[in-house]
């Protein structure tokens, strides 16, 4: 049987570029996006579509489908949490609704989302948080950016919790940095291309086990720090 392989914000950037990595693969590609694109509708299996996953009925909707396609019993080998938003806010410039906004898009979704996916994470299933090194405490040497740097170290504690509560069910949680990549959200300013972020974060998925379940890399392989 193929893997399957469940991936949001999957219509552009870096996760259009896991999706046709996968697809490639023949794993067989369920892609949930605010908005689709012909690109993704090529590559996945399957498309949902419409779908504001901040809204808690969005969950239902994405069950209902994995109702249908897997069943009963039905399998997700690999969860990939990489739908998010990115502001900047300074001192001088402070939007509270652009900070509520980004705690909601890019740590209280991938949470709801993976818990919600549960049914369908088994033994040998994997778990990876697309969060970013600008969620490092450690590693903040330049402030700023207030909503995003949190949001993502909340969705690196929320990963963390997720991987020790997971582990006795046989599933391994993986925070992963894709690294500064070219894309919209950016831009288009980064120095990987998007390819080169799908293609080490694909590597480091298949290298997390149990064993190292619950840490925190780059996509090239480098630990970091919290």
């Amino acid at each position: 049987m193929s893997k399957v392989v469940l991936i949001t914000g999957a219509n552009r950037g870096i996760g259009l570029e896991l999706a046709r990595l996968y697809a490639s693969q023949d794993c067989e590609v369920i892609a949930v996006c605010r908005e689709s694109s012909d690109e993704i509708e090529e590559l996945a299996d399957q498309v949902l579509s419409g779908l504001d996953l901040t809204d808690d009925q969005a969950t239902d909707v994405i069950l209902q489908l994995l109702d249908v396609t897997l069943g009963e019993g039905g399998k997700i080998d690999v969860l990939i949490n990489n739908a998010g938003v990115f502001k900047n806010e300074t001192l001088q410039d402070m939007d509270l609704d652009t900070i509520r906004l980004q705690f909601e898009v890019n740590a209280i979704t991938p949470l709801k989302i993976t818990q919600a996916l549960m049914p369908y994470l088994k033994e040998g299933s994997k778990v990876a948080n697309i969060t970013s090194r600008m969620g490092s405490v450690e590693d903040n040497g330049s402030g700023a950016y207030y909503g995003y740097r949190a949001s993502k170290a909340a969705l690196n504690a929320f990963g963390k919790s997720l991987a020790i509560d997971l582990k006795p069910q046989g599933v391994s949680v993986a925070m992963l940095h894709p690294g500064y990549v070219q894309t919209r959200m950016v831009g288009f300013n980064g120095d990987i291309s998007p390819l080169q972020a799908a293609t080490g974060i694909v590597s480091r998925i298949e290298e997390l086990t149990l064993q190292n379940s619950g840490g925190f890399w780059h996509s090239n392989g480098e630990v970091l720090p919290w």
